[in-house]
């Protein structure tokens, strides 16, 4: 994709653009090979053929075997099964999750705890990472589950999850990693983390929206959230979305052959970012900057404006980026992910993530250093009220 002098696209951790390669292995399946994979005639056979090919690319990329790969309709419907599924009686159930999961994750949770589950949130530091020995403190007899994600949607904060993991396993206690924004962006082995569960979505990587993954380690039992066929091995009932999982499959095929040169050349623009914002302006905090991050993303601290004002501002130079908030009910509440890394409201509400891809150029970061700065200054050149009232929630 050229570059757009006019602006840039810089919200991947949210979505990402798929590749041409990827549109084109989707375009048969809603042409000539259109058929049921699980119907036993041809057209069928063809489409099982693609879905079989996809999952061997799917696991490719995280080092699993092609039987462990369960096609969802995302990284939502993915730990939503990883959390039900492995907790079927909530009621006497015990589990643990880190305070800084995405929402697929903390309200699955919160909704087993209103069934009976008692849950175990895990605080983080100020850098952003759980600490194993919060894992280990919190362990039960009762212990069913440990979810951690692996990389933070906000800031891009990576977690220990090796350790975690030989927790968990000491423990024989199942860990699910919610993996949405690490896979495709960094090596993700399954083997390493030592998980039963993993969930991954392809939009993040390049591919479709509406097609994800849930990685199940043999011998894991699992029970289904959807019942019909006995599609996905007897786990995920539903005719398989075929154009999604081909689109997924060659999204994961491009991002394992990439994985290297990518990551060298999104840390190399991010780092010229954070670096040029911060000489601009002294006062900028990169939050989660002394972790290991996914090379990806950044996640701005700018104390004195409101982080919606400055996507607005941005959006009409032509700059699509984020706010570090969740937004509901048309109400902006402050980011939990921020306010758990010890942040007052109002400051989470001061932060903006930044997050890039695959098709983002290095004259696209260079414009964007010069643009940025300087709609800070004019945002901070605002009356203290007016920014007063543009951080507060509507």
């Amino acid at each position: 994709m050229p570059a757009n002098p006019a602006g840039a696209y810089f919200d991947n951790n949210a979505t990402t653009q798929p590749l041409p390669a990827v549109v084109e292995a989707m375009r048969p399946c809603l042409e000539g090979k259109f058929g049921n994979a699980s119907s036993i005639h041809r057209q069928g056979q063809l489409a099982r053929a693609v879905v079989e090919a996809a999952r061997v690319a799917a696991a490719e990329l995280i080092g699993a075997e092609p039987n462990e790969i369960v096609f969802t309709s995302g990284g939502t419907e993915a730990d939503n099964l990883a959390l039900f599924g492995m907790i079927s009686e909530p009621r006497g159930a015990h589990l643990i999750v880190s305070s800084i999961e995405h929402h697929a994750v903390l309200l699955a949770a919160r909704e087993l705890a209103e069934r009976g589950a008692a849950v175990s949130w895990l605080p983080v530091m100020r850098d952003g990472r759980v600490q194993p020995s919060d894992v280990e403190r919190a362990l039960r007899p009762e212990t069913r589950l440990i979810s951690v994600m692996l990389a933070n949607n906000e800031t891009g904060v990576i977690q220990p999850l090796e350790a975690i993991g030989r927790i968990a396993r000491q423990a024989r206690v199942p860990l699910h990693v919610d993996a949405v924004q690490a896979v495709g962006k960094i090596p993700v082995k399954v083997g390493d983390l030592g998980c039963e569960l993993l969930s991954f979505s392809a939009h993040k990587f390049h591919g479709p929206q509406g097609a994800g993954a849930l990685y199940v380690r043999r011998g894991t039992r699992l029970r289904p959230l959807f019942y019909g066929g006995r599609h996905e091995r007897g786990r995920r009932a539903g005719t398989e979305n075929l154009a999604g999982i081909a689109g997924l499959g060659e999204a994961a095929r491009l991002a394992r052959r990439d994985l290297e040169t990518e990551a060298l050349q999104q840390s190399r623009m991010r780092d010229a970012l954070e670096a040029a914002v911060k000489q601009a302006i002294p006062e900028v905090e990169v939050l989660g900057a002394h972790s290991p991050r996914v090379p990806n993303t950044s996640c701005l601290h700018i104390p004195g404006i409101a982080g919606e004002a400055l996507v607005i501002a941005l959006d009409l130079r032509g700059y699509c980026i984020s706010t570090g908030a969740a937004c509901s009910s048309g109400a902006v509440e402050p980011s939990h992910v921020l306010t758990a890394m010890g942040l007052e409201d109002a400051e989470a509400r001061a932060c903006v993530r930044i997050s890039l891809g695959k098709l983002n150029r290095e004259e696209e970061v260079e414009a964007f250093c010069r643009i940025l700065p300087a709609e800070i200054a004019r945002l901070l050149e605002l009356s203290p009220q007016a920014s007063r009232l543009a951080a507060q929630p509507a």
